[in-house]
């Protein structure tokens, strides 16, 4: 399944990575999405690359016209955006805590995303054909990526899709603690699959590995 790959500067991240800009960062704001680098994404801005993400993610979950899908850390709604352009008719929804991304989010998506929190979503139980967190929980600790598992397994009935931060060497570890912002959650595959467990998570995952 095509996940967007990462095009951080990992040297320079390393380098300019403090508290302050964990801290700022972890506020999910303009700095984090349009400010330099050091503080998050460095320009968030749409360039189709979730194009083929939401082919594959509506393809593996054989969505319809009418059906309803979600986008739990949906930021800007690029995503969103996309489900709509791959497959017309689709009811494509978006889920952020950020209110800045909310008001800059793309034209086509207003009115489809809600600001709110992935381990409290305020939608029914089953309410979604399929819900989608990419990069998302593991801005939680450990107990709130329990608890946002947990909410994509109610609204979804398990019919639910993952990213998370991982690695699988304790070099790959290492990179990642130098370079992550605001992953308050992480482990190895092993202890992802614990958390998914503890949840009762029965979706799909795929691991974020920075080499």
């Amino acid at each position: 399944m095509a996940t967007p790959r990462c095009q951080s500067n990992l040297t320079a991240r390393a380098h300019a990575k403090t508290d302050e800009h964990i801290r700022i960062s972890r506020e999910y704001g303009q700095m984090y999405f349009d400010g330099p680098r050091e503080y998050g994404y460095g320009g968030y801005r749409y360039d189709g690359r979730w194009v083929p993400v939401a082919q594959d993610m509506i393809a593996h979950f054989d969505l319809k016209p009418g059906d309803r899908v979600l986008d739990v850390g949906c930021a800007k709604g690029f995503l969103v955006k996309d489900f709509m352009k791959a497959l017309p008719g689709l009811e494509a929804f978006g889920l952020d805590v950020s209110h800045y991304a909310m008001m800059h989010c793309e034209p086509e998506t207003v009115g489809r995303l809600h600001l709110g929190s992935a381990d409290s979503l305020p939608f029914p139980d089953g309410s979604f054909k399929a819900a989608i967190s990419l990069n998302t929980i593991h801005n939680f600790d450990r107990a709130g990526c329990v608890r946002a598992l947990r909410e994509l397994q109610r609204v979804s009935g398990g019919r639910a899709f993952v990213q998370v931060d991982s690695y699988r060497t304790p070099e790959q570890r290492a990179v990642f603690e130098d370079w992550a912002l605001t992953a308050k959650f992480h482990d190895y595959p092993d202890g992802w699959l614990a958390v998914f467990a503890e949840a009762g998570y029965t979706g799909d995952h795929f691991w974020t590995i920075i080499e």
